[in-house]
């Protein structure tokens, strides 16, 4: 099913002006093709009118007293031409029929006209009507006059006619069309406006649309910022309840490891490995509830990973790891900059604990405004059959690396971020032998 507006209305308007200029050019052309028959059917009339009027009876026989005036009735195979059939006797014709005496071709017609073979060969129309001349003494004597025209200067006229027709009706489409185009620019262009007003409400420019345009569009701007403030509210209400959330836990935690202070040193280090467990979920809890409170906020990529090196750094530079950033100044991310730094701050130290001389970070733009982020190390890497089970939460990595004791939530934290904001996140080898994370994230204008 076509889902482009646009194309529906330029499809409608061509059916429409198709339709009409085909209406137009039928009833154009039945028209003139009436008013051109009528013509030569007048012209022929009028021939006959004439013949009819010079008719006399000399010594018992039909005699034409004096012949048309038109010089093309002289001339052979002219193409005007008369003849008289009287009831008895013979034809009296014009000499432009030469030797030939038209007769009419039973079931032959053209436009009215009965059809007959001219001196030349080809077709004549025929007008034909049939008379009686009174004499003086009460007798009548019946004839036929018949005068004709050749088909083919009949049809010349009409084809240069509907020659012309068809040019203009062409032009008069390419005229309509073209109008249609720009009424569908026109029309549309409050949509495209509308579309970039969302767009600086998504990017965190903008909290509301501007109320403006044309009032078929006025109710629905009217309904979307309604649903902007009732987001805008149901946020802060996540934000109140995520701080009153954090506030509630933080005393029976504190509580917890002081009252594991009074226990044997093996159950007092297992209190606290377990209480600080419960501070990570419950972090992580808040984390993900606070998820998309800022998601229309807008983060340079380049920036902040340049701050999250700067934090490693210090804390890798007894091992002289390296870090290569790949990343051109304008490619930004729509996610909150804390999200996004937690995200790559956990995958960052993730290939730090486990890899041996360089960490790689790169970005580049993909098809339909999004931005893929690859984070490779050449460490030990992960076995395909590992990937999807250390992604769960809890999981964690098997081996020696310095510092390589951890919890098991970076990963998990890093994908539930990435997919909180529409992306995903994959584990590959890295051409080194290590493993690349590539993050697949909406991009967004750099601000």
């Amino acid at each position: 099913m076509i889902q482009s507006l646009r194309f529906r209305l330029a499809v409608g308007a061509l059916i429409a002006i198709v339709l009409a200029l085909l209406a137009t050019g039928f009833i154009l052309s039945r028209v003139f093709t009436d008013y051109v028959v009528q013509r030569y059917r007048s012209e022929m009339g009028a021939v006959i009118d004439q013949i009819t009027a010079e008719m006399e009876l000399r010594e018992g026989q039909l005699v034409l007293a004096r012949k048309p005036a038109d010089p093309r009735f002289r001339l052979p195979a002219s193409g005007r031409y008369w003849q008289v059939m009287p009831e008895k006797g013979g034809a009296l014709r014009s000499p432009s029929l030469w030797d030939t005496v038209l007769a009419a071709q039973p079931g032959e017609e053209a436009h009215g006209f009965a059809r007959a073979t001219g001196p030349d060969g080809s077709p004549v129309l025929i007008v034909e009507r049939s008379l009686v001349l009174e004499t003086g003494n009460g007798a009548r004597i019946p004839f036929r006059v018949l005068s004709a025209f050749p088909e083919a200067e009949l049809e010349a006229a009409l084809e240069d006619y509907h020659s012309t027709l068809r040019l203009m009706l062409l032009a008069t489409a390419a005229l309509l069309m073209s109008a249609a185009y720009l009424q569908g620019a026109i029309g549309l262009r409050p949509l495209t406006r509308l579309r970039h007003d969302v767009g600086l409400v998504r990017s965190g420019a903008a909290n509301l649309i501007a109320e403006e345009g044309p009032s078929e569009l006025k109710p629905l701007i009217a309904e979307l910022n309604l649903l902007l403030r009732e987001r805008q509210t149901a946020l802060e209400r996540a934000r109140a309840r995520a701080s009153d959330l954090a506030h509630g836990l933080k005393t029976p935690l504190t509580v917890l490891l002081q009252l594991a202070d009074g226990l044997p040193p093996e159950a007092r280090n297992l209190a606290r490995q377990q209480v600080e467990l419960v501070r990570q979920r419950a972090d992580r809890q808040l984390q993900a509830a606070r998820l998309g409170v800022e998601r229309m906020a807008s983060t340079n990529l380049s920036s902040l990973c340049g701050k999250l090196v700067m934090v490693l750094s210090p804390l890798t530079r007894g091992r002289n790891i390296r870090f290569e950033l790949d990343i051109a100044p304008g490619i930004a991310i729509h996610a909150d900059a804390a999200d996004l730094a937690e995200c790559l701050g956990n995958l960052l130290d993730n290939a730090a604990r486990w890899t041996r001389t360089e960490i790689t970070i790169s970005a580049r733009p993909l098809a339909g405004e999004r931005i893929q982020i690859t984070l490779s190390d050449d460490g030990p890497g992960i076995a395909p059959e590992d990937r999807e089970r250390l992604l769960r939460r809890g999981e964690s990595g098997e081996g020696e690396a310095p510092d390589a004791a951890g919890s098991g939530l970076g990963l998990s934290i890093s994908r539930d971020i990435v997919e909180a904001y529409g992306g995903t996140l994959s584990l590959f080898t890295a051409k080194s032998g290590g493993l690349e994370v590539r993050l697949d994230l909406p991009g967004a204008p750099a601000g």
